[in-house]
């Protein structure tokens, strides 16, 4: 099923909203105006009969009741569509008095009247519909008398239908300015998604510096447009991390490449004795080596940078894996005079093998670089935000332009792109990528003539 357009769906969902609250409106106010017509008759027709009343109980008697009838003509004079009939309640109810338009006296007869105030609406032969209010009252000498003031309800049927009829003429056109109404308003808010989509369209792997303009926007919109400007913001700096580590990767592969196809073209370039054949074996299987280490690193960056891999945690004593890493490096460090120090215990939940890798790395940069005769220490403590396991070395320091740059994956400072980890130069970035895996992060601490600290922070 093709899918409508968003723009059409909203216009005609407000179109068809504005046309049924014009319809239930216009119905409203039809029933409010017939409410008010007849309300407005019936208080017309019982504040005349309490002044026919008044006006019978005055001075009127049955005999007289014709000839003296100029105040109750008064009462009707003027209104051409009121009808005043006094019937008497003797003998087959004959008429004492009749005034305003005629009307049949079967009608008349079929009113039933009571002592309190009535009313009837009915129909008379010529399909007028009438409201007549109907009350037993005595005259002077207390004789009783039906008494019933009918009025015609033309003219407010006539209105009714006037208002009816403009009604209708008036609903389509207002039914159109909605619908066009509702059009312009949905295309106005819609405007700033079409601006997405254009520069939407413009970005690409080559051009990922467009962002979406924050300014002016409604606050669902402009948080849309942050969202998105943010998720651009990381494939901006993805890219330029992947772009930049395709070029160091391509430069640590280039290196020992070169140096196995020079050592071999000059071997081959003449005869030469057998140690120098071996010498260049030796030198070949030493940069074959440094390949397979980068090789087998990069590996472990890619296995560990899967969102989707899954590391099953168990509760590690770090004092037991300082130890035993401790151990591993104890001839390297004592080749150069260093004591290895080692205080402080905690448990993390964490993966073992991982945890060892990160520690090893740090321990081995720190023997690297590390003064000779200075001890190195290894420490675990236990903080308001986690678990630290830290190794402090007495070397010289790191520039502080380096310290954000150290653990990015082949990242090279000082003069003659001396390396600061040492090996492959991935070192540090597989501790960073370590930690991430287990919620964590690693801290570096240094000053050029003071001591290094890298730090392990394991969430608590």
């Amino acid at each position: 099923m093709r899918s409508s357009r968003l723009a059409l769906r909203l216009g005609l969902s407000v179109s068809l909203m504005g046309a049924a609250l014009v319809l239930l409106l216009a119905g409203l106010a039809v029933l409010a105006l017939d409410h008010e017509l007849d309300s407005r008759a019936g208080k017309v027709l019982a504040r005349k009969m309490e002044q026919i009343k008044h006006s019978l109980a005055a001075d009127m008697t049955a005999a007289d009741l014709s000839r003296r009838a100029h105040p109750l003509l008064d009462l009707v004079m003027g209104h051409d569509d009121l009808s005043l009939n006094i019937i008497g309640r003797t003998g087959r109810h004959s008429a004492l008095l009749s005034l305003g338009p005629a009307l049949q006296a079967q009608d008349l007869m079929q009113i039933t009247v009571g002592q309190g105030l009535r009313y009837s609406e009915w129909t008379d032969s010529n399909g007028e519909q009438m409201l007549t209010a109907s009350q037993v009252m005595k005259l002077q000498d207390g004789t009783p008398v039906r008494v019933l003031l009918t009025v015609n309800r033309a003219d407010d049927l006539g209105l009714m239908q006037a208002y009816l009829q403009s009604t209708l003429i008036a609903l389509p056109l207002l039914l159109l300015l909605i619908g066009s109404g509702a059009w312009r308003l949905v295309q106005s808010g819609l405007a700033p998604l079409r601006h997405f989509r254009r520069i939407a369209e413009r970005v690409s792997a080559q051009e990922l510096g467009h962002r979406l303009p924050e300014n002016d926007l409604p606050q669902e919109l402009r948080e849309l447009a942050q969202g998105i400007n943010v998720m651009l913001d990381r494939l901006d700096r993805g890219v330029q991390q992947l772009s930049q580590f395709s070029d160091d990767l391509a430069h640590e592969l280039r290196t020992p490449i070169s140096n196995l196809m020079g050592k071999a073209q000059v071997t081959l370039a003449r005869a030469r004795p057998v140690e120098d054949y071996r010498t260049a074996l030796e030198d070949s299987v030493e940069e074959l080596t440094r390949l397979n280490r980068i090789i087998t690193d990069m590996l472990f960056l890619a296995q560990v940078d899967q969102p989707t891999s899954q590391v099953q945690l168990k509760a590690v004593a770090l004092a037991d894996e300082t130890a035993r890493i401790a151990e591993l490096f104890a001839l390297s460090a004592e080749a150069k005079g260093i004591a290895l120090k080692l205080h402080g215990w905690g448990t993390v939940q964490a993966d073992r093998l991982m945890v060892q890798r990160a520690l090893s790395n740090l321990l081995s940069n720190a023997i690297r670089h590390g003064a000779e005769g200075q001890p190195i220490e290894v420490g675990i403590e236990p903080r308001e935000d986690g678990m630290h396991c830290w190794v402090q070395n007495a070397g010289p320091g790191i520039a502080p332009g380096h310290l954000a740059h150290l653990f990015e994956r082949f990242y090279r400072a000082g003069c003659g792109r001396s390396r600061l980890e040492g090996g492959t130069g991935l070192g540090l970035a597989i501790v960073r990528s370590i930690m991430q895996v287990h919620g964590g992060r690693v801290e570096v601490r240094s000053a050029l003539e003071g001591p290094t600290r890298f730090s392990l922070v394991f969430p608590g």
